[in-house]
């Protein structure tokens, strides 16, 4: 069995992508697989590093707002538009598979739609509450569609094939989050209430400024709290101000880091996670069950992390704040208020953990395998 799978654009679409592949080749070590993408897009590092034969395809989005830098991408995304047809032609051509999935990002399209055409069998799979423009588009052509979230299923608009599956999950997240008690001992927590702040990997302003507003409070009122911060590429410098100007420091209640490359270890020592509201993040989330304060990107296509959030909130797994409204005291006052109601936290934690799908990946590759042998 050959199998294409067409991803891009941010790790939120390629590392399901990449758990995908895994999974087929769990099911079936005889599955040869291909991906798809822009070689420079983050797709190619982490589908090379992980050994998968790559295809080049080049495609970008359209800019909505005028200025002479957008006109030029544009004319640019017109070009590369022509091209993605003869393209995914050949790679059809020189691959031969017998199924194509996407799994979101512009790069899905023109692969999608030229497998579908040719009637080779076709999947997507999207991670959000509130899908993407492309999957969206392909929906109505291709043999199934997977959706992470119930609230994806309409909107997607082909709910007679659409399968809900949840986010696949690293298995290492399950893995350590039974050693929990562990990590919690090796990282001096005692009885102390853990807290996990990010804004993703390059980090993100506002949610800086205000855990550093949360951490001033937590220091100045002696809380009993085990606070780990990641600040992002870009935010170093920026926390290292706002520690001396707010008057807190790093040591015995507070450690900072650039970023987190134990993420699975650290989820699982959490009591709360203070965070971004990725669909990939959300689900882990829920896969080891831990109470949130939510803060959508404002910065992503279709609002989609505030819906993804909401579906947590709903389910008093977590609380959401949109960041026009957020700032240091809201935060201090949110997490305040979660400390002061014993048992709150575990409370949300288990909330969390029942909308974890364990075996979304089982689910997928069951999906795709029947696909395939289905004449």
């Amino acid at each position: 069995m050959r199998v294409l799978i067409a991803a891009g654009g941010t790790a939120g679409h390629i590392n399901p992508a990449l758990a995908i592949a895994g999974a087929i080749k769990k099911a079936d070590p005889t599955a040869e697989i291909h991906f798809a993408g822009r070689k420079e897009g983050m797709e190619y590092r982490l589908v090379t590093q992980a050994g998968y034969p790559f295809h080049h395809i080049e495609i970008t989005g359209f800019q909505r707002k005028l200025s002479l830098n957008n006109i030029k991408r544009n004319i640019i995304t017109l070009w590369n538009l022509a091209l993605s047809g003869p393209k995914a032609k050949k790679m059809m051509k020189d691959i031969q598979p017998d199924l194509v999935i996407g799994c979101g990002g512009y790069v899905s399209g023109p692969v999608v739609r030229c497998a579908a055409r040719q009637g080779i069998k076709t999947a997507l799979h999207e991670q959000n509450a509130f899908p993407g423009v492309t999957n969206k588009l392909l929906a109505p052509d291709v043999d199934i569609v997977f959706a992470a979230v119930p609230a994806a299923v309409e909107k997607l608009g082909a709910p007679e094939k659409t399968i809900v599956v949840g986010n696949p999950v690293r298995p290492e997240v399950f893995t350590q989050a039974k050693n929990r008690e562990a990590i919690r001992a090796e990282l001096g927590a005692g009885d102390r209430t853990v807290i996990l702040s990010f804004g993703g990997s390059l980090g993100a302003r506002r949610v800086n400024e205000v855990v550093a507003d949360l951490c001033a409070w937590e220091q100045k009122n002696h809380k009993p709290v085990l606070h780990l911060h990641a600040t992002g590429q870009y935010g170093v410098q920026l926390f290292q101000d706002l520690e001396k100007e707010k008057g807190f420091a790093p040591g015995e209640s507070l450690v900072v880091k650039e970023y987190i490359n134990n993420m699975p270890e650290l989820l699982a020592a959490a009591d709360l996670v203070i965070s971004r509201a990725g669909a990939l993040t959300l689900a882990e989330l829920e896969a080891v069950g831990r109470a949130a304060v939510l803060i959508p990107s404002p910065n992503v296509a279709e609002n989609h992390q505030y819906y993804n959030a909401m579906e947590l909130q709903k389910a008093g797994a977590a609380v959401v704040i949109e960041e026009k409204d957020l700032t240091g005291e809201k935060l201090v006052q949110t997490v305040s208020g979660m400390l002061a109601q014993p048992g709150k936290l575990a409370e949300m934690g288990r909330n969390a953990r029942s909308l974890s799908v364990d075996d979304s990946l089982d689910r997928i590759a069951d999906a795709l395998l029947k696909l395939v042998k289905t004449p």
